[in-house]
């Protein structure tokens, strides 16, 4: 971690530009998979010895982004109480389609009406402490899905992910969920109410383990002269450092194999075969390329011919994109044996449907080396590069080396790979540093595979309209 000078001096100088050679495509650096080539990955899954398995969700912050359009709306009431919102308002359309939502009660809410007043009780009950106070609590204990028999929230439906895809040998889940301190007792509350149910319901065990962002990886916020910004009590602003700090929270886990999936990034039950499919496929294509790369490194290990080091040349550059160049006096072999004794990752990739920025690239190093690469659109000279594919945050991780210890994640981290935001506090303007992204440099030095999935399997809730869109609907 850098001390608060290095921080500093980081604003200063800011950070690199990468050196993009290409976007990822299904012509190089993402595959696409066959249906036959699916189901075997999946049979792999099935069969393949792993030393633990873990559901990881990062589920920290409170949803107040989730809501901003409803927060302006009743902003816009309370300055003028007498006059609705505009029909193709956001919040209009909240209190319009209020019946919709799990979250509607009509108990707390009423009867959803176009006048302002109802408009302001529905909006004040919805976000603040009198009623529900969504805008103030996390995305994972909000009700995200109705059905016949019940309303689940956003963590409840990844308990029932849990016990489709990631069952241990011993009949057991295991949830790692990120979360923020003063969470706790809301994450507690919104488990105990479905686990004990769920248990019965799917004959599991659940494992559920909350891990919280370490203060110690906040970073200095700086003014717009890059001085250090401070409080109206005159002490100096630190903040969490975003989703690059839980690089941290991730080297804790014991467990062999890993899945990464946003909190948001649920839908009804109805979608979970094909979401199930394609992350056991992806957990398939995972183990696939952890085998195949423990064979190479045994057989380095019993002797580096030329023609072992040629296949595997090959396969670096043919299935990861990874150009392998020695460094100085430093031979082929222990060159391709430095590529392959790292963590693993596959990522899945969606087409891209017109969103702008980041995703999948094919990056050089400053060792003239190839990479596969996710960057977002801040890392991006220019903001944006086209592509086919984007990354939904989908991924599979293999964190044990080929004689079963575990790597030191923090050693894999490329530091040149953080940036700065731009953000306030109280109203005034601050510039923020960003550690580099847990699935961008955070795991910039891991072995990378990219792979296409349905977008059927991407739903995330990034705003609370997101709910009335039919992934989110039973």
């Amino acid at each position: 971690m850098l001390t608060k000078e290095e921080q500093i001096r980081r604003f200063e100088t800011g950070f690199p530009w990468l050196d993009i050679v290409a976007a990822a495509t299904p012509e190089k650096g993402i595959q696409v998979l066959s249906e036959a080539e699916a189901k075997d990955a999946a049979a792999y899954y099935e069969k393949a010895s792993v030393k633990g398995k873990c559901k990881f969700v990062p589920a920290s912050g409170a949803a107040s982004r989730m809501f901003k359009d409803m927060f302006a709306g009743l902003s816009a009431l309370e300055a003028d109480p007498a006059k609705p919102l505009p029909a193709d308002a956001p919040a209009a359309r909240l209190v319009r389609e209020l019946k919709s939502f799990a979250f509607y009660d009509k108990a707390l809410f009423g009867e959803p009406a176009e006048d302002a007043a109802t408009q302001r009780s529905v909006l004040s009950k919805l976000l603040t402490a009198e009623g529900l106070g969504y805008g103030a609590k996390p995305k994972g204990v909000l009700k995200f899905h109705r059905y016949a028999a019940e309303v689940r929230t956003a963590i409840a439906e990844h308990l029932v992910e849990a016990q489709e895809y990631m069952r241990n040998a011993d009949g057991s889940a295991t949830l790692t969920i990120t979360i923020s301190p003063e969470h706790r007792e809301l994450f507690d509350a919104a488990i105990a109410a479905v686990k004990a149910a769920y248990e019965q319901r799917y004959g599991i065990q659940y494992n559920i383990r909350f891990t919280c962002q370490d203060k110690a990886t906040d970073t200095i916020a700086v003014d717009e002269d890059n001085k250090p910004f401070l409080k109206a009590d005159g002490s100096e602003l630190y903040r969490p450092a975003g989703h690059g700090a839980l690089i941290y929270n991730l080297n804790e886990i014991d467990e062999e194999l890993v899945s990464i999936k946003n909190i948001d990034n649920v839908s009804c039950e109805r979608l979970l075969p094909v979401t199930a499919l394609w992350k056991k496929v992806l957990m398939g294509k995972c183990l696939a390329l952890r085998d195949r790369i423990f064979g190479y490194l045994r057989a380095l290990d019993a002797g580096a011919s030329d023609a072992l080091c040629a296949e595997i040349r090959a396969f670096l550059s043919h299935e990861l994109c990874v150009e392998v160049v020695p460094a100085a006096g430093e031979s082929l072999a222990d060159a391709l044996r430095r590529k392959l004794d790292r963590p693993i990752r596959v990522c899945g990739m969606v087409r891209n449907q017109g969103e702008p920025g980041g995703g999948p690239f094919i990056i050089r190093a400053k060792d003239g080396s190839t990479s596969l690469q996710i960057l977002e659109s801040v890392q991006i000279k220019g903001g944006a590069c086209a592509g086919t594919h984007f990354n939904p945050v989908d991924l599979v991780c293999c964190l044990r080396n080929y004689k079963g210890g575990k790597f030191d994640l923090l050693a894999h981290v490329d530091p040149e790979t953080g940036f700065i935001s731009s953000k306030s506090y109280e109203g005034r303007p601050l510039k923020a540093l960003e550690l580099p992204g847990l699935w961008n440099g955070a795991m910039s030095d891991w072995n990378t595979l990219f792979v296409e999935v349905p977008l059927d399997t991407f739903n995330p809730v990034k705003t609370v309209l997101d709910l009335l869109r039919p992934a989110h609907q039973a």
